[in-house]
């Protein structure tokens, strides 16, 4: 590794990549190798996820925020509005 660059925030860096659910499986084993190499925490539990905690990532944060801009938007339809209070309301964000 290289001197100049802080040890910590590689880490992060690697750790992140490693719960990214866009990252490649090879990329998360590649980043658990070198965090072991490192010495740092390895968060448990394998790189794996189940389909189901994919699905629950790809629909949160931004997404639900902009279903709920979506139902306070003047310029949105009813139909829009009433699609993004279905989703809030299935992911209990409503």
């Amino acid at each position: 590794m290289n001197q100049d660059k802080d040890e910590t925030r590689v880490a992060a860096g690697l750790k992140a990549t490693m719960h990214n659910p866009r990252t490649s499986d090879e990329a998360k084993e590649s980043a658990q190798e070198r965090l072991e190499e490192m010495g740092a925490d390895v968060p448990s539990g394998g790189t794996q996820q189940t389909e189901a905690s994919k699905e629950t990532s790809d629909i949160s944060g931004n997404v639900l925020r902009g279903h709920k801009a979506t139902l306070s938007n003047p310029r949105t339809s009813e139909r829009a509005k009433e699609h993004s209070e279905q989703v809030l309301e299935e992911h209990g964000a409503l």
